[in-house]
């Protein structure tokens, strides 16, 4: 099978993050594989350590994002598309899409996963509307994922507010995947110094023929215009007295001050 994983970089979940004049000051910050799409990376490998095939990273980003997908060739992935142009920069879910669909156009594959959403902006947009675009079947927040004995079809358990449903689906699909559906492996010393010498594609509008005027920034719907830190919280106020009397008292500040009741 060839499997294709959608990827983004993103900052590190345990970097310290800070808002100047109206934006996320990205100076200095540390760069990963979004979390959900690393469940994606794995399962692909998974999937090639039991059926054969190849497993190919799709990455849009700036110059800087080899970094992170060379991260993704160290867990064992066999080449990547870097999606690098200026023009594919500052876009929304539906101009990162076009491009993601656009490329996949070009490559042959039997299933594309990704990450339920990215941590960064949380549109969980990517995924549904790449399919969208290709007029493939998409299943949603995967946890388990089996296929048919001929590799033409896919059985998906998910779990989706508190419950679960098994969905199928055809091949090629695009599956996006999330927590519960594995454990990502680390890279081994013999994966980060073989990650070196293993391809990765820089690919422009002209390579995937697409307008540079309809993405990006200059094609993007959804534009942000200020970024704020969340307002700092009010201390907590300790209620003295004996249980009954604090219960009774904090009735009436949740009744009165908070308003809640």
């Amino acid at each position: 099978m060839n499997v294709v994983v959608l990827i983004k970089r993103v900052p590190d979940t345990e970097s310290k993050i800070q808002v100047k004049g109206g934006k996320v000051v990205t100076e200095g910050l540390s760069w990963i594989i979004s979390p959900y799409d690393e469940y994606g990376v794995e399962e692909a490998l998974r999937i090639i350590e039991k059926h054969t095939g190849k497993v190919t990273l799709l990455c849009l980003g700036p110059e800087e994002a080899k970094e992170t997908i060379r991260k993704g060739l160290a867990l064992g992935a066999d080449e990547a598309v870097h999606l690098n142009d200026p023009a594919f920069l500052g876009g929304d879910a539906s101009t990162t899409a076009k491009v993601l669909a656009a490329a996949l156009k070009k490559m042959q594959f039997d299933l594309v996963l990704a990450g339920k959403q990215a941590v960064d902006e949380d549109h969980a947009q990517v995924g549904v509307r790449v399919a969208e675009l290709l007029n493939l079947p998409e299943v949603n927040s995967v946890i388990k994922i089996d296929f048919g004995d001929d590799k033409k079809s896919a059985k998906c358990l998910r779990e989706v507010d508190g419950d679960r449903d098994i969905a199928e689906t055809a091949l090629p699909a695009i599956i996006t995947t999330q927590q519960g559906l594995n454990e990502p492996r680390y890279p081994s010393l013999k994966g980060i110094m073989g990650a070196k010498k293993k391809p990765i594609k820089d690919w422009k509008a002209a390579d995937i023929g697409i307008d540079p005027a309809t993405v990006g920034a200059a094609g993007a719907k959804l534009e942000v215009v200020t970024v704020e830190p969340p307002p700092a919280r009010p201390p907590g106020k300790i209620i003295p007295g004996d249980a009954a009397t604090a219960a009774k008292e904090l009735v009436r500040l949740l009744h009165e001050e908070a308003k809640v009741i």
